[in-house]
């Protein structure tokens, strides 16, 4: 069985279900850049946390582009082992490195995009500045989609049936939460965010694989029933210089 993203792409089901690491990254990566005026038809992007290496998949298939594939849990050589796959040795480069060690040169690339990875090192109040803006060109894209609260509550704010599930820091905020932090940044334009549409499809179909993590968020989102989960999404550009 077979399932198609973009306007050319398409993946075995058993395959994703394999590589999924959380919500379907396709879904929200399609979604995501659909919304994006992309500053170039030739693009070297960063897919931040790339995981298995199926987000990076899509951006060089469906965008031509030049894709950094940077993870650091997943082993670089078994992301290679999948690009080899879908014929894109030649497009994506599969990097191991930490989010705030980032070994690129300044204003080197035409778009960063991150699929739930980003409220992991993003949330910091200084990350975007230091870490990420100065990589990326002028009028260069940051996009990103990360899991949220449709409304905000701290760990003394919990709900009970989101207790047993909950464990503190682990970065869930609502979206108006995100946009002021990005909007705190002298370097970027104005931040479009959005809840995705395809939020409650992504969540399903990562309830389907047989990855522990799955299974255990699947009392998660039994408990909580759409009342308090959400998935944002994010976009903005580097500011001109001068």
């Amino acid at each position: 069985m077979k399932t198609e993203y973009g306007t050319n792409i398409t993946f075995e089901v058993d395959f994703l279900l394999h590589n999924m690491m959380g919500p379907n990254c396709l879904r929200l990566v399609e979604e995501l850049t659909q919304k994006i005026a992309w500053p170039s038809s030739s693009m070297r992007v960063l897919d931040l946390g790339c995981g298995t290496g199926l987000t990076s998949i899509f951006l060089a298939k469906e965008y031509n582009a030049q894709v950094f594939a940077v993870d650091l849990w997943i082993n670089p050589s078994e992301n290679f082992e999948r690009i080899i796959q879908f014929g894109l040795e030649d497009k994506i480069i599969p990097i191991y490195a930490e989010a705030h060690e980032l070994p690129f040169a300044r204003n080197y690339f035409d778009a960063v995009i991150s699929i739930d990875s980003f409220h992991y090192y993003g949330a910091d109040a200084d990350y975007l500045d230091t870490c990420l803006i100065p990589l990326v060109k002028e009028n260069g894209v940051i996009a990103v989609s990360v899991p949220g609260l449709k409304k905000d509550f701290f760990n003394d704010e919990v709900p009970p049936e989101l207790q047993p599930f909950w464990v503190e820091n682990m970065n869930m905020y609502s979206m108006q939460w995100w946009k002021t932090l990005w909007e705190k940044s002298p370097n970027i334009t104005s931040v479009e965010c959005f809840s995705h549409v395809c939020h409650e499809a992504a969540w399903n179909e990562w309830l389907q694989c047989s990855n522990p993590y799955a299974l255990r968020d699947v009392e998660m989102m039994k408990a909580e029933q759409g009342r308090y989960f959400d998935t944002i999404g994010m976009i903005t550009k580097k500011k001109p210089c001068g």
